[in-house]
Order: structure tokens, then sequence, then C-alpha cells
């Protein structure tokens, strides 16, 4: 069965005017949809076509020949959990247990807005800035290109996309803009609830 490209989990003009219907278009329907392409040309007639999207970034992370399906397939699942990171109407603190693992570990709410936004800033070129669960605790991460949390025995709660598809066409060379309107105003933290209870 081959890999498709899942739908956004709200209307293409739900994020405005944070992100733009314009930038879903491209980063979605363009981006997202050439990653699913490129991975299902690299696993056509092979036994990951019928494997999971975990299943075939596990299989092939650290194999320097798999270098462009774990590229592919990693991408494809870090779009599919961004976009569900963040709903219309987003943003705001966290409550419950997920406010109390953040100040568990950061102390407050404040300083982990500043270590998360820190994070998306600072990572050099493209990549991703995350919340993870490891080890009974949460803590930012960032990772560079397509590498996701699950390689590295994280369960991943949260994510900003910072590369420049990401933001550019809304914000041009302003990334510290937009990851700050991701966190005062897209963030869903009841997607992010939804991980930790399962970590």
């Amino acid at each position: 069965m081959a890999f498709e490209l899942p739908a956004l989990p709200f209307a293409k003009d739900g994020l405005q005017p944070y992100i733009s219907a314009n930038t879903l278009d491209f980063h979605h329907g363009k981006h997202h949809q050439t990653y699913v392409t490129n991975l299902n040309n690299m696993t056509e007639d092979s036994p990951m076509a019928s494997q999971s999207l975990e299943e075939v970034i596990q299989a092939v992370a650290g194999d320097a020949s798999k270098a462009g399906v774990f590229n592919n397939a990693a991408q494809v699942w870090n779009h599919t959990f961004y976009w569900h990171c963040m709903k219309p109407g987003g943003g705001g603190a966290p409550s419950g247990d997920v406010a109390a693992a953040i100040d568990g570990a950061f102390g407050s709410f404040d300083k982990f807005k500043e270590e998360f936004k820190n994070a998306c800033v600072t990572q050099f070129g493209s990549g991703w800035g995350w919340l993870v669960a490891e080890n009974g605790s949460v803590k930012i991460a960032k990772t560079g290109n397509a590498d996701t949390p699950m390689v590295h025995g994280q369960t991943a709660l949260l994510t900003c996309d910072v590369w420049e598809h990401a933001y550019y066409l809304d914000y041009q060379n302003r990334r510290p803009d937009y990851v700050q309107d991701f966190i005062d105003n897209l963030i869903n933290w009841d997607f992010v609830a939804e991980n930790l209870a399962k970590a």
C-alpha cells in the first residue's frame, strides 16, 4: 500500500494571519507531497512499501545506503506531526499534566518558552525544534534536516518546523518572529497532552 499525503487537520486558511494559505499550499501541497512521492518511488516493490512510516524510519536509520529513504520517510512523519502541533486559536499556556511536566523540567512556562524559542532560532540551517519526553521527563531538543526524535529513544511531544519553506513566504528571514507566533498563537496543547499520555 502506497504512502499517502495526509490531509491538514485544519482549513488551509485556518492559521491566518500567522501562517498563510499560500504558505500551506507550498509547504503541505508541494514540499510534503514531494516527500511522499519520493518515498513511494524509493520503496515500491520492496517490503518497506507495506510497513508503517515508523517501521521504515527505524529500519533504515543510520544506514548510509538508505539515507534517501530515511530522509523522505522522516520528513513525511515530521511534517504530519507538525501539522497536528498547530490549531486555529492555539497557543497560550498548557494545563494539567503538560503544565506540570514543563514546570518540573524548566521551572516555569516562561522559561520553557525562552528555551524552546532559542532552540528553534539557533538550529543552524534547516531542521526542527522539539519538546520531547525521555526517561520520565521532558526536555528541549533540536534536529537538523530530516532527523527525528524517535531514532534517539525520545518521544516527540511538540515540534516547530524551522526549514525556510515553513515560514519564508510569510516572514522572509524573520525566523524569531515566526517561532514567537507559533508559540503564542498556534500550539495545539491538546495534541501535546495526547503525546505525553502515551510517552
